[in-house]
């Protein structure tokens, strides 16, 4: 290296700006107090082509322009000065540079000078850019800080100082979970760790505590990233972090908006309507409501304009609680609020306006006038309080107070307008409930004495019904129908008629499908259930008699009761007085199966027979009253059945489809009997969801029977059942190898439930007992209670049949064959 000669190492390969007057790559030259050029660096052979032979010893005065222009606007910076100079390079072309220079002695006068230049559009970029760093740091409203790969704090911004109200100067030098609150700090020190790990940035949302806003949870969206000097070295993790408070609140309140819409007004009942209100504005928005209707519009009258002491019009109608269990009110659904006439809710009842108190004042006039609630109020601590108006078509229907005390936030004008929109949308949909119960309680109040709540949703059979009331003039009649689920995954299909009209008759309907219901949890076979159905009948109508109540006997009913086993593929039918199912066939015309015509219920003495009837893939069965057939009285029975006929045509359509054809082709507007039909589409269970052993009555069965049922639950994919089902089955096999003969069988069966049946020879009934301490057994049965969720015995031609049922998981079950419909 030549002497004076000044040197600067290679770039790193970085793409981060460097500083334009870095003087490992700037133009640096050293000038002597004569002004001649003693040294002369790469980067100033770079930036202005100039050799280093050919400008040592040169005067620097000749590198400008224009000689001696720009030095005058050069200002003192520090002991040296800086300039914007217009120089010459080497190609002659001009060029705009930035130019700083120091003395390189204590004494100017007479030192030399170290002179470092960069290219002028360069350094005003780098400037920029730097602007932005220190804006962004000093004014932005992100709150931001550094820590060095250590995990000290070596910058905070005054933004992330306001945003936790801790002074940078306690923080600056401590480690992150030293210097943040709780478990703040080691979150963030683990967050960091990672960053510094694998280079990766880390985004998230999260709640947070504020020292500067102690009443509110805070929310804030933050970021942490890599920090690495221009070679590449790491040097801290960044930490970026901006408030989104408001922005969180504000999608909260339109998701609420959004849920509301969907939630409140589910059903036209006024209750239901009003407790839904209240279930979406706690805990969301308050920590305890309550909505008084207008008693009025309890009672499905007309709301009318009401002044400040109607507030006793005011019934409790529903309110809700943060606090577990039923809420520690003063009044009680159903009673009077009793508001004094000064009180919030007398005035939004007269003005239709809402009244809100961000802070409650326990001295106010209106609580003075209510010493009550205001020791409930002070005994709760409430310490903000709202009351909105439930305002529909013009007129005030009721009030909805929303109370604060675990929420320490005050109400305020955003919580007002979200909650005046949800009371708007609840009172029109009150109103709605209101007007609707009024117009049809009669007809909703017949039906669902008349009707089964719900259809069970088997597998075997999908179901769906219709029920038309006869005129008003016929008044109530007694026709019923039912679905019930047996054991084995068997469906029962049930329709029944009581003779007569009136209350009476329904009631009469009402115990016999309670009777069948118990007789067929029984598992008693069709024939059977409607011989123990007559007896039934015929106790009736003879304690009607003894009682001495004339015209109020029961005069007699008919039923038709069926049993599909969606195993075996076929269905028994026994009909007592009642018109023969009709099958709708997907490639031959309507059957009415050949089922013995029993007499009707409460004539006794005679028997009644059961056939039974293959069910092909596909096909739909129609249970029906006699009504649906003879609707009209100008119409006979053949020509009811043919239009029963023609409205089952196609049964591969929806069966809500079918039941609309049903009703549009065979009934008139105004039925003069009741009419109920039932059309069910049975399903096959397929061959992969049961399977059946025959067992001998060795001992050695009982291991067998538990290896061969852990086998199959494996190929079902039921191992977490495998322990209580080997139980079951075991103690099952065991009972019938002791108590029991040949042939035994075990049979599984995958449905909604896992079924478990074991088949010996013997009709002796088992019985659950429970075992003493020193009993060597006697434990079988009660342990097959204990983990199955029922469990019966059924009785065969053969000998019996004990079965026992667990539930599955949601996602080990048979898909249903459709959803229970609804009667219209």
């Amino acid at each position: 290296m030549r002497p004076g000669a000044i040197t600067t190492p290679e770039a790193s390969g970085s793409d981060t700006r460097r500083c334009p007057f870095d003087v490992t790559d700037a133009a640096v030259l050293v000038v002597d107090p004569q002004g001649l050029i003693q040294g002369w660096s790469r980067g100033a052979q770079e930036l202005l082509g100039y050799p280093e032979q050919d400008v040592i010893g040169h005067p620097a005065k000749e590198l400008l322009a224009v000689p001696g222009e720009g030095l005058k606007l050069r200002h003192r910076t520090g002991s040296g000065w800086q300039a914007a100079l217009t120089v010459r390079h080497r190609d002659g072309s001009s060029l705009e540079v930035g130019a700083q220079a120091c003395p390189l002695g204590a004494d100017r006068k007479g030192a030399s000078w170290l002179v470092v230049a960069a290219d002028l559009a360069t350094m005003r970029t780098w400037e920029r850019e730097q602007a932005v760093l220190r804006g962004l740091f000093t004014q932005s409203p992100f709150g931001l800080a550094v820590v060095d790969p250590q995990l000290r704090f070596l910058m905070i911004n005054p933004a992330l100082e306001r945003m936790d109200g801790v002074p940078a100067r306690l923080r600056l030098g401590r480690r992150l979970r030293d210097a943040m609150p709780g478990a703040a700090g080691p979150l963030a020190e683990a967050r960091a760790r990672e960053v510094l790990e694998t280079g990766e940035p880390l985004v998230a949302v999260e709640q947070v505590d504020s020292a500067v806003d102690p009443h509110r949870q805070h929310v804030r969206s933050g970021s942490s990233f890599r920090l690495q000097d221009s070679a590449g070295h790491t040097v801290g993790v960044g930490h970026a972090v901006l408030d989104v408070t408001s922005h969180h609140r504000a999608r909260q309140r339109l998701a609420l908006v959004n849920e509301a819409s969907v939630l409140i007004g589910s059903t036209l009942d006024l209750d239901r309507t009003v407790q839904e209100l209240a279930e979406v504005l706690v805990p969301p928005v308050a920590d305890f409501v309550a909505v008084d209707l207008l008693a009025s519009v309890v009672g499905e009258q007309d709301p009318e304009p009401l002044l400040m002491s109607d507030t006793a019009d005011l019934r409790r109608s529903a309110h809700r609680s943060i606090r577990p269990g039923p809420p520690n009110v003063l009044v009680a659904l159903g009673e009077p609020a009793n508001y004094p006439p000064v009180s919030p809710q007398a005035r939004c009842v007269a003005t239709g306006r809402p009244v809100l108190d961000a802070v409650v004042d326990l001295t106010t006039p209106w609580l003075r006038h209510d010493p009550p609630r205001a020791a409930k109020l002070h005994e709760v601590g409430v310490h903000s309080h709202m009351v909105v108006p439930l305002r529909a078509r013009g007129i005030t229907v009721g009030v909805a107070t929303l109370m604060r005390w675990r929420n320490a936030e005050s109400f305020d004008a955003d919580d007002l307008l979200l909650v005046e929109e949800l009371a708007a949308r609840a009172a029109v949909c009150v109103d709605n409930a209101r007007r609707f119960t009024r117009e049809h309680r009669a007809a909703l109040t017949l039906q669902r004495s008349l009707l089964p709540q719900d259809l069970p949703a088997d597998t075997a059979v999908e179901a769906a019904y219709r029920y038309l009331p006869a005129d008003t003039q016929a008044g109530v009649g007694g026709d019923w129908f039912d679905v019930l689920s047996l054991s084995g995954s068997r469906v029962g299909l049930v329709v029944g008629d009581v003779v007569g009209h009136g209350m009476h008759a329904a009631a009469t309907m009402g115990r016999l499908r309670t009777a069948v219901h118990t007789l067929a949890d029984l598992d008693l076979p069709p024939d059977e259930l409607l011989s123990h159905l007559d007896d039934l009948v015929l106790r009736l109508a003879a304690d009607e008699e003894t009682a001495d109540r004339p015209g109020t006997g029961v005069l007699g009913a008919t039923c038709l009761y069926g049993v599909y086993d969606p195993i075996a593929r076929s269905a028994t039918f026994a009909r007592a007085g009642h018109p023969p199912p009709a099958i709708a066939h997907l490639d031959r015309a309507v059957e009415f199966p050949d089922i013995p015509a029993g007499p009707p219920l409460g004539l006794g003495g005679l028997p009644f027979e059961a056939a039974e009837v293959p069910i092909p893939d596909g096909c739909v069965l129609a249970f029906y009253t006699d009504g649906l057939v003879t609707a009209s009285p100008d119409r006979d029975v053949e020509t009811g059945l043919e239009r029963l006929c023609f409205a089952l045509a196609h049964p591969d359509r929806p069966l809500e489809e079918i039941c609309d054809d049903m009703v549009r082709t065979l009934l008139p507007d105004r039925p003069h009997d009741d009419v109920a039909f039932l059309v069910a589409r049975p399903h096959a269970l397929s061959a992969d969801s049961f399977a059946t052993w025959d067992l001998t009555s060795e001992p050695t069965a009982v291991a067998h029977a538990r290896t061969i049922t852990g086998q199959q639950l494996e190929r079902w994919g039921l191992d977490e059942l495998a322990f209580t089902t080997e139980l079951i089955v075991s103690e099952l096999v065991t009972n019938a190898i002791r108590y029991a003969s040949e042939p035994i069988a075990l049979r599984l069966i995958r449905d909604v439930h896992l079924i478990c049946e074991v088949s010996d020879g013997s009709n002796t009934s088992p019985h659950l007992r429970r075992a003493r301490s020193n009993d060597e057994g006697g434990r079988g049965l009660f342990l097959v209670a204990q983990f199955a969720q029922r469990w019966g015995t059924r009785y065969t031609p053969e000998g019996k049949t004990i079965w026992a049922e667990q539930p599955l998981p949601i996602g080990s079950r048979t898909n249903p064959a459709g959803q229970t419909p609804s009667c219209p």
